[in-house]
């Protein structure tokens, strides 16, 4: 896994190092497996689904990549600051960082409680802040002697502008991340810093059809692409976001949604 492959039609990351926060869920795992194959080397970070970062890092090196699972509590601005720290540590940079963090709890908001709201908005939006100023700090250092820039991804949703019953904080949290990015962009731009965010819409997993039927069917009918995304749909945009070919990109929301959005709502 030394570079995009003739199929894969990735832009080429050989010798980025990218940080992956949350790789040992579904989204996240794709996501750091689309930065291997196109030759990234990868920094999957985990809090507690230290088995899945094992499994994901062996499948990487299998495909000759290299990857490296690392577990950190990002709700804690330290843990943030020591990710960053094990990356430069391990691979001597940070090139791209995608929060991709998150939590999808669902409560009605009559019922919900500040520890819900601040349960979801610590996990979903403080920690892509923190992550994103440990990793702004060290793409800074490392530019200032002559490399320098780098790119920060945040993976927010199409909730962030149309919210679902039960997702008050969620959505609320995703909204945040798109106007965080915005002012992250226009920030950090003058160090060569893009910042960007990538919103998903309903990602295909393992027995959603089973467990959600009628959502997946209301989905399918309502995207012009009659489909669901892929975890890999996110992570190729994502590696685009950090490729060259997006160079003059930051600021920008990147909806991957099978068209969902695109839909008339009246």
């Amino acid at each position: 896994m030394t570079g995009p492959g003739p199929q894969s039609q990735l832009p080429g990351l050989d010798g980025l190092v990218a940080v992956v926060t949350g790789a040992g869920g579904t989204v996240g795992a794709g996501i750091a497996e689309e930065f291997a194959r196109a030759g990234a080397r990868v920094v999957a970070h985990h809090r507690t689904s230290a088995e899945r970062a094992r499994e994901l890092v062996a499948r990487i090196a299998e495909q000759g990549g290299e990857a490296w699972a690392v577990a950190a509590d990002l709700t804690d601005e330290a843990g943030c600051a020591r990710l960053m720290e094990a990356a430069q540590s391990r691979f001597g940079r940070v090139d791209a960082l995608v929060n991709n963090a998150g939590v999808q709890p669902v409560r009605d908001l009559p019922s919900m409680t500040a520890a819900d709201w601040r349960a979801v908005v610590d996990t979903n939006l403080t920690s892509a802040f923190s992550c994103t100023q440990a990793a702004a700090g060290a793409m800074r250092r490392e530019g200032a002697g002559g490399g320098g820039g780098g790119t920060i991804t945040h993976i927010a949703s199409i909730e962030g502008s149309a919210p679902a019953p039960g997702h008050a904080h969620y959505a609320a949290s995703k909204a945040a991340l798109i106007m965080h990015a915005r002012a992250a962009a226009l920030e950090y731009g003058p160090y060569g810093i893009r910042v960007n965010t990538v919103s998903p819409g309903l990602i295909h997993r393992p027995d959603i059809e089973e467990e959600w039927p009628e959502g997946v069917e209301r989905y399918r009918n309502a995207a012009p692409l009659g489909r669901l995304c892929r975890p890999a749909d996110i992570g190729r945009a994502c590696v685009f976001l950090a490729s060259p070919m997006a160079e003059c990109v930051t600021g920008h929301d990147l909806v991957v949604d099978a068209g969902v959005t695109a839909r008339p709502t009246w």
